[in-house]
């Protein structure tokens, strides 16, 4: 299976949306489910100025989808928040792991972001290894911290730390 990572276009809008209409990406997510393709298209096209947002690509397709998103304070400007899901029918099949994998790379060598920061629902264990195999540690427990499916539900505060950060050459 040929994987392409790529920046998000404007018409990538309607493949995003139904990602996340999709029963497992809705509820592993902070997304509410079944929203209008309209919202997502104005999301795509409010994104800040430092924002990135990545596809995953499968045989024309847009099947998964990852936010970058640079804290704007300026004493916190080495920090970014991450927020990403695949397609229910494509999940297990790497593609998180490829996203992931360009959105460290992208931190690390190009964004100049020391800190990466994710939340994760405590019982999404799936999630939780593809993290961890990428260099994420757990740093606390949001307890009650979203409403999912009429249940409040717990979340982790994960991170990544730049392992070598830049030094003057």
């Amino acid at each position: 299976m040929q994987t392409t990572i790529r920046h998000a276009e404007q018409d990538d809008y309607a493949a995003i949306a139904q990602i996340y209409a999709q029963p497992l990406a809705a509820a592993g997510t902070m997304q509410i489910p079944l929203q209008s393709r309209e919202v997502w298209k104005q999301r795509l096209a409010g994104m800040g100025a430092h924002d990135r947002v990545l596809v995953a690509v499968v045989q024309g397709e847009v099947v998964g989808h990852l936010g970058i998103h640079p804290v704007p304070q300026p004493r916190r400007a080495h920090v970014a928040g991450i927020g990403m899901a695949v397609r229910d029918d494509r999940q297990g099949q790497g593609l998180g792991t490829a996203l992931l994998k360009a959105a460290i790379d992208l931190a690390d060598n190009w964004l100049n972001l020391l800190r990466l920061e994710l939340t994760v629902y405590a019982d999404n264990l799936a999630a939780q290894r593809l993290y961890q195999g990428q260099g994420f540690v757990l740093e606390g427990t949001h307890r009650g911290y979203a409403l999912r499916q009429g249940r409040y539900v717990d979340a982790l505060a994960m991170a990544r730390l730049h392992p070598v950060p830049p030094v003057l050459a």
